[in-house]
Parts: structure tokens; sequence; C-alpha cells
């Protein structure tokens, strides 16, 4: 069945790479309707931004949308792995700024809270979308894969200079919680010299030593170290489940990335919806949607984070 959230909860801090404060609220959502952004602070024209792959204008740092009247929301990978990782499939996000608030560079805030609200059943299946056939995009060095799967499985492999880094690969069964149980509380990163350069583009300028692990050669700098030895590598399978939650309902299909970013993410969902042979629409019974992420997840089984 199709899940909302059953009453509405804000979240309110500043934007990682705008450093704008900004207040979002979740709302329950009818059956059908989607996740869509509101910009409440958007007084005239179309302020509604549907979630979705080909509203994407592709960004190296974060996801990015935009309407067809230019309104924009940035920054939103980190809430939509949370409602995917939660299965949630209906809900109105209301935000009043350009810019999804940062909360400590992970999804643990906005999963809390999902999970300790509650979620509502709606009478509805799910529809979800079914891989035919390997689909695969490349950008340089870096690439991105989908294979047909009988669940939504993330293959990941990173691969930095900074020893605190290094080479990290994973590979999670996206089904039953995992998100929540595994990849959740994983932050964002980056390296110092990144840092630097991009606040003397005017960049980063929410970035904080509180919402992102910064590393510096085999040192990590943010206080109190990692959560996981293979944060990093988490993370990014972390945003990889936001960023293909855009393709508009839930995937059966295997996903593999290698140096694989946002932009490519996007490439490969834009590349899967340009060949119809490659993929079809089902309508998910008991045994389809319980190998769905988020199927049966609770609060209880978050990873206590410092």
């Amino acid at each position: 069945m199709q899940t909302t959230i059953k009453n509405p909860m804000a979240f309110t801090g500043v934007g990682l790479h705008s450093g704008r404060p900004a207040r979002m609220i979740l709302r329950p959502a009818p059956v059908g309707h989607g996740i869509v952004f509101c910009r409440s602070d958007v007084a005239t024209g179309n302020a509604l931004i549907p979630a979705r792959w080909d509203l994407v204008h592709q960004s190296p740092l974060c996801t990015l949308l935009e309407n067809s009247e230019g309104v924009t929301v940035s920054t939103v990978e980190h809430i939509m792995a949370a409602l995917a990782g939660c299965g949630i499939h209906n809900v109105l996000i209301e935000i009043d700024g350009p810019e999804v608030p940062i909360m400590d560079g992970s999804a643990s805030h906005f999963v809390a809270k999902i999970l300790g609200r509650g979620l509502m059943k709606q009478d509805a299946p799910v529809r979800a979308i079914e891989v035919l056939e390997t689909v695969q995009v490349t950008r340089g060095d870096a690439w991105a894969r989908l294979d047909p799967g009988s669940a939504l499985t993330i293959d990941f492999q990173i691969d930095f200079a900074d020893r605190a880094i290094g080479h990290q690969h994973k590979v999670l069964n996206m089904s039953n919680g995992s998100f929540v149980r595994e990849l959740c509380d994983s932050r964002t990163f980056c390296r110092q010299a990144d840092v630097d350069a991009m606040r003397a583009q005017g960049l980063a300028l929410g970035g904080t030593l509180e919402n992102a692990v910064v590393v510096d050669g085999d040192a990590v700098l943010t206080p109190g170290g990692l959560r996981h030895r293979d944060e990093a590598v988490r993370h990014k399978m972390l945003d990889a489940l936001g960023d293909l939650s855009l393709a508009g309902a839930p995937l059966f299909a295997g996903y593999t990335g290698y140096r694989a970013g946002h932009a490519l993410t996007n490439d490969l969902l834009r590349a899967l919806f340009a060949r119809p042979q490659a993929w079809r629409w089902v309508t998910c019974d008991a045994a389809m949607a319980a190998r769905l992420p988020g199927a049966g997840v609770h609060l209880g089984e978050m990873r206590r984070v410092a």
C-alpha cells in the first residue's frame, strides 16, 4: 500500500551551499500525489516543484530541481533518501527558501522524526518501475549502471587520494529498512582543500565541522571522527538512493556506481527513460511490496547517533 506521514513535521536549519536559513515542513498528501516541493516564499507564479528526474538542473555539488518557471530547490538528495528509505510515497514539502537544510550532513534527523511521528497507510497499491535491460552511462573514469533485479540493490565504489578515505566499496540490498540501519546517519564528506576552494567561489557557505566530515590527508578534522569506518561510501550510497528516488517510484533494479555523483545518476535515469523497452510499470503485490526500501521499518532500527 502507498504511504504518507500522519502529521506535519518541521525542520529548521541552514543550507550547506547558500548558508541561508530555511524552514521546511512535511505535510501528508493523498494517494498518487507523489513527492512535491512547494516554495512558500514565492508569492507569484508556480511555486510547485515535483521531485522528478526530468526537472533536475545538473550541478556537481548537489541535486537541484527547477520547474518550468525557473523556481528552484537544491540539495534535495538527503530528504529524498529519507523518504525513500522510510517507504514514503506521498508528501508535500513546503520550504521558505531555495535550499533544503543540511542538518548534521546526513539523513538521520529526517528519518528519526518521520519514524517517530508515524506513517499512514493509504488504500492504494504501490506502483514501481522494473528495469528490464541493462543501462550504463559514463563520464571520464566514473560510471553508473542499472541492471534488472528483484529488489533495489546499491553497489558503490569510491577512490580518493586522501588516506582518511582511500578506496571504499560496499554493497547493500535496500529491502526491509537497511537504509535506516546502515546508511541514514552517514554524513556528507569533503577534503579541506575542496572546502577552501569552494568558499573562495562563494560556495559551501553553510558548511561546518558539525554538518560534514572534513578530511585532510590521513586526518579526520571533524570532532568525534567517523561514525563508520567506511562512512564516506555509505554517504555516497545515501545520495544515490535519494537521486534514484527521483525516478518517481521505487525501482526494482541493481544500481552500481564507480566514483559516480549526482549528475551521473541523473544521466542514468535519463538514459533509462529514453529507452522504453528497458523498463516497465508494475503494480506491487504483497511479496513485491515487502522487498521495497522502508517496508516494515521502525524507529528502533535506527543506530544511536552521538
